[in-house]
Parts: structure tokens; C-alpha cells; sequence
């Protein structure tokens, strides 16, 4: 009884932040490797725009800002500002490495229409 009311519950929880898949957690981390640096995180923010009604940068970052949300992945820390919080919540991250998609792709149920045009970033 105790497992099943807990899952219920988990289930109509809104997911608050991003989603980063295991896939995109190991290339993140690769890329940070590359990088010799160990004090880098993946930050992710929107911008008004674009055909979806949001345009996405990813970049790494030394820098905490004030109102960051950092979730941690399996080593690897995913880093939102206060701003842009609100708009990922429950977008999922993922990496693609196929013929015909290569690159980070978001998928985000907060954006206003869908469209062939995705940023991505290598």
C-alpha cells in the first residue's frame, strides 16, 4: 500500500527542472574532460524567440549566479538561472549522434509550438 501511494504521487508531481539523459550525461562529462577543467557545469538558458517561441544556449560555466537552480547528474551539474527556470521546467536534454541528427536536442513541453529548426551544440 505504502509503494503504491507513493507512486501516485510521484506521478502527479510536475517535473521543476530540466531532464538531463544518461546519453547526454556522459557526453557532457566527455566534453568537460577534454576541457582539463573540473569546475565547469553545463548551464542552460532562454531567450524570447526563435520558431518555437524560445531560443536555447548551452555552454559551460565556472560562474554561480544568484537564484541558480543546479541539478546533478551523475557527476555532471546542470545549472539554470531564476529567469530561464520557469520556461525548462521539465524539458528533457538529450544527445544524438546519428546521420541525421548530431548534437544536444531539448525537448521542452513549455514551448509554444514545434517546428523543424532545433539549435543544436557540439
Amino acid at each position: 500500500m505504502t509503494t503504491e501511494a507513493h507512486t501516485e504521487a510521484t506521478e502527479a508531481t510536475a517535473p521543476t527542472g530540466v531532464i538531463l539523459t544518461d546519453v547526454a550525461a556522459v557526453k557532457v562529462k566527455a566534453l568537460i574532460e577534454q576541457e582539463g577543467r573540473d569546475d565547469l557545469r553545463l548551464r542552460i538558458a532562454v531567450q524570447p524567440g526563435g520558431c518555437s517561441g524560445l531560443r536555447y544556449q548551452l555552454f559551460f560555466d565556472e560562474r554561480s549566479l544568484d537564484g541558480d537552480v543546479v541539478n546533478d547528474f551523475g557527476g555532471v551539474e546542470v545549472v539554470v538561472d531564476r529567469m530561464s527556470a520557469p520556461y525548462l521546467a521539465g524539458a528533457t536534454i538529450d544527445f544524438a549522434d546519428r546521420i541525421d541528427a548530431q548534437g544536444f536536442t531539448i525537448d521542452n513541453p513549455n514551448a509554444q509550438n514545434s517546428c523543424a529548426c532545433g539549435d543544436s551544440f557540439h
